[in-house]
């Protein structure tokens, strides 16, 4: 059994005039007694699913704040005593259990989208990939087909547009193509991101302690 209680989710009965009903996905009320078992059966079943899905996710929202809290106490201290802080680049940090079978890390990675130049760039690759049409590789065709296509949220593959620039062509276009994706790329917010791992010797592979329910 969970050692939390779930999520408080309404019932979804509607008592009126002495009577019980449900509430229908379109809005409208069906009399309990007119409702298949199965479907009560169903809904419950959801309705228990659900409180327990939410207070799971709300107390992983709270142990990622303790988990910051004490690492914001760990390094006060630190600054205090040493006029030093843990944190490296961007304010990642990572700490250790004595024996170094235990990690705690902390990474900030940049969320990054691309301005108007990345238009600019497409143009002189197209350029570039249409004089090239007999000699151009499938590969390539296939690297730069992905690099440009958009994904279900309308953006661009960022990784694959990232793989362009690493192509060793020295073709000038090419290059201007390549520095107008540099100069396209905007930092439009950072997302924190923790994560703890543990090992059994101190020369072992780390192992990530997942707490996806999709890796459970």
């Amino acid at each position: 059994m969970s050692e939390f209680n779930p999520h408080p989710i309404p019932d979804g009965k509607v008592e009126m005039n002495g009577k019980t009903y449900m509430t229908e996905g379109d809005g409208s009320l069906r009399p309990i007694e007119m409702i298949k078992p199965q479907e009560l059966l169903e809904h419950e079943t959801a309705v228990k699913i659900l409180g327990y899905w939410i207070a799971l996710s709300e107390q992983v929202a709270r142990q990622k704040a303790h988990v910051l809290s004490d690492l914001d106490a760990f390094e006060a201290i630190l600054a205090q005593e040493y006029g030093s802080k843990i944190g490296g680049k961007k304010g990642n940090k990572t700490i250790f259990s004595f024996d170094r079978l235990h990690k705690v890390e902390v990474r900030i990675n940049d969320m990054i989208d691309f301005g108007p130049e990345l238009q600019i760039a497409k143009a002189l690759v197209d350029e570039c990939l249409n004089e090239w049409a007999e000699d151009a590789r499938p590969e390539l065709r296939a690297i730069i087909t992905n690099a440009f296509n958009t994904e279900q949220e309308g953006k661009v593959n960022r990784a694959e547009i990232v793989k362009l620039t690493k192509l060793p062509i020295e073709e000038p276009r090419w290059i201007r193509a390549m520095e107008a994706i540099r100069d396209a790329q905007r930092v439009i917010g950072s997302k924190l991101y923790v994560r703890c791992a543990r090992r059994e010797t101190f020369d072992g592979e780390w192992e990530y302690i997942t707490v996806d329910m999709a890796k459970a």
